[in-house]
């Protein structure tokens, strides 16, 4: 045990919660520092409430590894940002064979990219939209209302302006509040963010959220690659997969917990509107290569393999 020890590296472990050191997703990174040791790691684990100054702190050096929402990554590694792209993923079960194909040796070429590794991908949640008043209850609706926009999110800007509403810049610290107090008419997050962010207040008496996946938030862990053991990022994607159902178990806790007056469930014929929608959005930016054309295609594959019959499998625009 002592020389296995003393071939241990001492590494700082940055985190991005929204509720800090006492957050669901601190807190589960307590089991991965643990399992870390067995990789030869001891992981020094800091809470951030602010997300731009965990890349900072990662970008400067100070942290060795970080936990950061998936779009984030967009700068390190444009083929795992591209998980969360508009209308990619259904389900929860295509997330999970998702995951799991990203996690076997055979796709560790793809999570590298310079010198950052993606050493982990869990998820987050189906992002909904949020409205404070039912009367929004379509696309032609939403025009000229004013959405609470993750700004740095190529793909979120995209769609308020097809959708022809008014962008009101704002970060994950900022986009619950200005919902809350009225700044803004629409707002989208996934279920784990209603309690913490107190996002009830914002819906009151007549606001809503829509049944409908608009893209799956994950979480992804990146490293400095150089900095860790040569099968770090292999033994801690294996992990993290591992856990998806734990980390599900949350994200079901969180959706259930929602009160059933909130949930607006749309027509059949306007959600199938909404994915086309959605789905042309996703072409426009991959070929303005936001996102990743090969995540695109092994997306496709799983949506195919789910809906064989549906149009998109016969004209194969992203396959």
């Amino acid at each position: 045990m002592s020389s296995a020890h003393a071939d241990t590296v001492k590494r700082t472990f940055c985190v991005f919660d929204p509720v800090g050191a006492k957050g669901p997703i601190f807190d589960a990174m307590r089991d991965y520092q643990t399992s870390a040791l067995s990789w030869g790691t001891e992981l020094e684990l800091k809470a951030y409430t602010n997300e731009a100054v965990v890349l900072a702190d990662f970008n400067a050096g100070h942290c060795d590894a970080m936990g950061v929402t998936g779009t984030r990554v967009r700068p390190y590694n444009t083929f795992t940002a591209s998980i969360e792209a508009l209308g990619g993923i259904r389900d929860y079960q295509q997330l999970q064979d998702l995951i799991g194909m990203l996690a076997k040796p055979q796709a560790s070429k793809y999570m590298l990219q310079g010198d950052y590794e993606v050493a982990g991908i869990m998820p987050g949640g189906a992002v909904y939209i949020y409205v404070r008043d039912k009367a929004i209850n379509s696309v032609e609706a939403a025009a000229g209302k004013r959405i609470a926009t993750l700004d740095y999110d190529k793909a979120s800007v995209k769609v308020v302006e097809h959708v022809g509403a008014t962008m009101v810049p704002s970060s994950v610290a900022t986009f619950a509040p200005r919902f809350n107090n009225g700044d803004v008419d629409v707002a989208y997050a996934p279920a784990i963010a209603y309690q913490p962010f107190e996002m009830y207040k914002g819906l009151g008496e007549n606001g809503g959220i829509y049944r409908f996946s608009m893209a799956q938030m994950n979480f992804q862990l990146l490293i400095h690659s150089k900095r860790f053991p040569p099968q770090f990022a292999q033994q801690s994607r294996e992990f993290a997969f591992r856990n998806f159902d734990k980390a599900m178990e949350h994200i079901r806790v969180a959706e259930a917990g929602i009160p059933e007056n909130y949930w607006i469930d749309l027509p059949q014929k306007m959600m199938d509107e909404y994915q086309e929608m959605l789905r042309q959005i996703r072409l426009q930016l991959t070929a303005e290569e936001v996102y990743d054309p090969r995540m695109m295609k092994l997306m496709f594959r799983l949506r195919c393999r789910a809906n064989p019959g549906h149009y998109e499998c016969a004209e194969k625009a992203e396959g």
